[in-house]
């Protein structure tokens, strides 16, 4: 197995290829680096089959899509992101393959709810940013909770063998890797602390957001990386009041429902999650150029909706600014109302 770190930086991503097979992956790509991982690429003769993020980023553009679609590659993600140009959607204990090199899945929300981490052959882990190297990722970003985090280190991580090493998302102290053994024990977060210490300890860090979070955040969230839309604030997105499917659905029994607006692509309006009866695609990019048709709903209740509640919440807070009072979100989106079981349907948009 051909492994290496590719950015030098901070900002930590990994190459795995088969050398033999000349098949490669890479982790947590970074936009700025396009150009180092094609020529990496090229000089070893590597085909890419994956790209993946091992969570939504919220200080860096993933150059997930872009290396998709310069190289074919397919882009990795856990089932819940966001994200609308996933090609596998994977699960805790789901394996993947690069030649003859095993990767398993593991879930470990927290930072963020898709938050994963990779196995390699069994002797490495890569955590994303669920657990560093003598520190652990934040967990005050939207979705993001301190005890899932604290559980998916403790269950997770610290659960497989002592000698395997951890690759972290960053490192801002010049570690380049670290072990389970040495983690569990001397880790200042987490080590002797329990679920209830560590929660405390997360909520009084008072970190600095990072710079253009808003930004750079809801453009990992959406794919939307031009000036069609303007992102708001994340004070903004936590004005939106977010709504349980359930009580979607009996709002739409009401003799006077309110509208609802899918923000989805139209492939994913009408694909493996269906779509709410009723609903109106206009997908996040149209928008602000669909204001005409959506002007009319100005004084009615308006509750947006996407796949997991990321990108509708954004729409939200833009027909929000842009004077619509009352506007709401679908909590978790088409994700939260399947497994709900509640009513779906394939046809497509009414017009």
């Amino acid at each position: 197995m051909f492994f290496i770190e590719l950015n030098d930086t901070q900002c930590k991503s990994y190459l795995i290829a088969d050398m033999e097979a000349g098949k490669a992956a890479i982790i947590d790509p970074v936009g700025s680096n396009v150009d180092r991982y094609l020529a990496l690429l090229a000089y070893h003769k590597l085909k890419l089959e994956f790209v993946a993020d091992t969570h939504t980023h919220a200080d860096h553009r993933s150059a997930c899509t872009t290396l998709a679609a310069l190289t074919g590659a397919k882009v990795c993600m856990h089932e819940i992101s966001p994200q609308p140009k996933v090609d596998i959607r994977v699960l805790d204990g789901d394996i993947l393959k690069i030649g003859s090199i095993e990767v398993k899945v593991l879930h470990t929300p927290g930072h963020t709810p898709d938050s994963i981490s990779f196995v390699v052959n069994g002797d490495r882990v890569l955590t994303g940013d669920v657990i560093l190297v003598q520190g652990t990722g934040r967990s005050d970003f939207a979705g993001g909770d301190a005890g899932q985090q604290y559980d998916s280190i403790i269950n997770k991580i610290f659960s497989l063998a002592d000698s395997t090493l951890i690759f972290p998302g960053h490192d801002y102290r010049g570690n380049k890797q670290s072990t389970v053994a040495i983690e569990r024990e001397t880790n200042p977060r987490v080590a002797g602390k329990t679920r209830e210490e560590y929660i405390e300890l997360m909520a009084n860090l008072n970190l600095p957001l990072p710079e253009r979070i808003q930004e750079v955040l809801q453009i990992n969230q959406s794919e939307i990386a031009d000036n069609s839309v303007k992102f708001p604030l994340i004070a903004e997105l936590n004005e939106i009041l977010q709504l349980d499917a359930e009580l979607v659905l009996q709002k739409m029994k009401l003799s006077e429902p309110p509208v609802l607006i899918d923000v989805r692509e139209q492939a994913e309006f009408t694909g493996e999650l269906s779509h709410i009866k009723g609903s109106q695609l206009i997908p996040l990019p149209e928008l602000t150029s669909s204001l005409g048709l959506i002007d009319r709903y100005r004084d009615k209740e308006i509750i947006l909706i996407c796949r997991s509640g990321a990108r509708s919440t954004t729409a939200a807070a833009i027909l929000k600014g842009m004077g619509f009072a009352n506007v709401e979100n679908l909590k978790g989106g088409m994700l939260a109302w399947k497994q709900k079981g509640l009513p779906v349907e394939n046809k497509k948009s009414p017009s």
